[in-house]
C-alpha cells in the first residue's frame, strides 16, 4: 500500500511540474476601424509571482482576412513601417527564415507560392487565408490543390481541439508570436512576453483572454528576437517592435 501511495505521489508531481496557475491580473481593450480588437492582458502566476503579457489582435473572418507581406530583398523594413505603408489593421512577424533570409517552409503571398511546403519536425502547421476563411491546419492536412491567398508554414502547434499540445518545451523562455482560431468565425494574431512554449500553450488553453474566444487551434510563429506586434489605432499605433530584421509579416486587412 505504501509503495502504491508513493507511486501515485510521484505521478502527481510529474503531472503538475512545470504547470503554472495563470490568472488575469488586468486587461485593456480597444477597437480599431473594421472591428479589429486589441486586448492587452497581464497574467500572473500566484505560485511563482511571475507574470507575462499577451497582446491579441482579434478579428472576425467575415469582415477581415490575413495577408502575408514578403521582403525578399534588402533593405528590409521593420514591422511598424510596413504595416503603416500597406495600411494594415494589425500585424506580427511571420515564419522562419535562414541566415541569408531564405524562407523556411511554405510561404504564399497574394496567391503566389514563394517557398514550397516542407516536411520537418518543427514545421507542424500552416496558417492560411482563402475564400474559405482563416484556418490553421496540420502540415499533413494541407490540400495542395486548393487555392490560397496567403499562407505561412511554421510551428510547433500550441493548441489543438482546444487543448494544449503535449511534449512542448518547458524551460526555454523567449518572446513568442502566434496565430489562433476560434469557432465559428474568429481569429487572432498574438504576441507574448518571455515564456516557454508549454507555458504559452497552457495560457492560451485555460485563460479566458477575450469574450467569446475559445481557442480551437493555435500555431507558434517565429519567436525570440523576431517577435513583434503592431495594432493601428487613432493617434499613435500600439507597437512592440521586433529586435532584428525579418523576412515576412502576417497582417490583418479588410476583405
Amino acid at each position: 500500500m505504501r509503495k502504491l501511495s508513493a507511486a501515485l505521489l510521484l505521478l502527481l508531481v510529474a503531472a503538475t511540474t512545470g504547470r503554472a496557475d495563470w490568472t488575469i491580473a488586468s486587461a485593456k481593450t480597444e477597437t480599431s476601424r473594421d472591428g479589429v480588437q486589441h486586448r492587452h492582458v497581464l497574467l500572473a502566476d500566484a505560485g511563482t509571482s511571475e507574470d507575462v503579457t499577451i497582446d491579441l489582435a482579434l478579428f472576425s473572418t467575415k469582415s477581415c482576412t490575413l495577408r502575408v507581406i514578403d521582403q525578399s530583398t534588402p533593405p528590409r523594413s521593420d514591422l511598424a513601417d510596413v504595416m503603416k505603408q500597406e495600411r494594415c489593421l494589425a500585424g506580427v512577424n511571420g515564419g522562419y527564415f535562414s541566415s541569408d533570409y531564405a524562407p523556411i517552409g511554405l510561404v504564399i503571398v497574394d496567391g503566389r507560392t514563394i517557398a514550397p511546403l516542407q516536411r520537418a519536425r518543427l514545421l507542424t502547421g500552416v496558417l492560411t487565408a482563402s475564400l474559405r476563411g482563416v484556418q490553421i491546419m496540420r502540415t499533413r492536412e494541407f490540400p495542395r490543390q486548393q487555392k490560397f491567398n496567403a499562407a505561412v508554414q511554421c510551428g510547433p502547434f500550441l493548441i489543438d481541439l482546444g487543448r494544449p499540445v503535449r511534449g512542448l518545451e518547458e524551460t526555454h523562455r523567449a518572446r513568442r508570436t502566434f496565430a489562433a482560431v476560434a469557432k465559428p468565425d474568429r481569429a487572432a494574431l498574438g504576441f507574448c512576453s518571455e515564456t516557454s512554449l508549454a507555458e504559452l500553450a497552457n495560457i492560451l488553453a485555460s485563460a479566458q483572454l477575450a469574450d467569446d474566444f475559445k481557442i480551437s487551434r493555435a500555431l507558434n510563429l517565429d519567436g525570440g528576437s523576431s517577435s513583434g506586434f503592431w495594432f493601428a489605432r487613432e493617434g499613435d499605433a500600439f507597437s512592440v517592435p521586433e529586435q532584428k530584421s525579418v523576412r515576412d509579416f502576417v497582417a490583418i486587412v479588410p476583405k
